[in-house]
């Protein structure tokens, strides 16, 4: 299947989880997860139509986003402060905000470059220790603290599902992010302006939009398996 059928295909899929769900979102933003993956392999993606891309470390997503500045980018990775300095401003939307102490330094290079810098909180809803995110009890007072940071928009919430043989065992993760981002939309936070709940990849993006999800990241089922060096 070509890079174009399997976008296709995975659109045919989103569409058919809406209809299933009375909780799908009207509109599911389809990011193409492009980490590991050559330029030629993204183009082909954008002949495609596919305009929405995301990748887990900075270093891999500066020069594809210079190569393809029209293209949206988004960093769904976990981000280290010390790489910080190099994505502000290259990025639609920063998907892992985990911690008080990445957002301060956020906050000091959104201020030095004088923009505002979009953000997801990330939440680890199972509790893995392989995973980041910020546990649910920390949620609401980490949402009240982001009034110390003027230059972050938080825009929505984020989470990675668990690694489990079956993908169903996955939806509760995913119920309890979609009620936790309707408790923090409902707190209307005026720093907040909460419209993104990414959650789901390619094992488990249709239960993810049938919970819903309306950002998906997805990457090997558009590029193919993922060879790492």
């Amino acid at each position: 299947m070509s890079i174009a059928q399997a976008l296709e295909q995975i659109k045919v899929n989103i569409a058919a989880a809406q209809e299933r769900s009375p909780y799908a979102a009207p509109q599911v933003k389809l990011l193409a997860v492009s980490k590991t993956k050559p330029l030629e392999m993204i183009r082909e993606a954008w002949s495609a139509g596919q305009r929405c891309f995301g990748e887990n470390r900075v270093q891999e997503l500066l020069p594809k986003q210079e190569a393809l500045p029209e293209a949206e980018w988004h960093l769904i990775g976990h981000l280290q402060t010390n790489k910080v300095k190099y994505i502000i401003g290259k990025t639609a939307l920063i998907h892992s905000l985990d911690s008080l102490t990445l957002a301060a330094e956020i906050e000091k290079r959104s201020a030095a470059a004088d923009c505002l810098s979009h953000c997801l909180v990330q939440v680890n809803i199972a509790e893995e220790d392989s995973k980041s995110g910020l546990l649910v009890p920390e949620l609401a007072d980490f949402m009240c603290a982001m009034a110390d940071y003027p230059h972050i928009r938080i825009c929505g919430l984020m989470t990675i599902g668990p690694n489990v043989d079956n993908a169903e065992e996955i939806r509760p993760v995913f119920a309890q992010l979609r009620k936790l981002f309707l408790r923090e939309q409902q707190r209307n936070l005026p720093y907040t302006d909460l419209k993104w709940l990414s959650m789901g990849m390619s094992g488990d993006y249709e239960i993810a939009v049938e919970e819903g999800a309306n950002i998906v990241r997805v990457g090997s089922s558009i590029f193919g398996i993922r060879h790492y060096i």
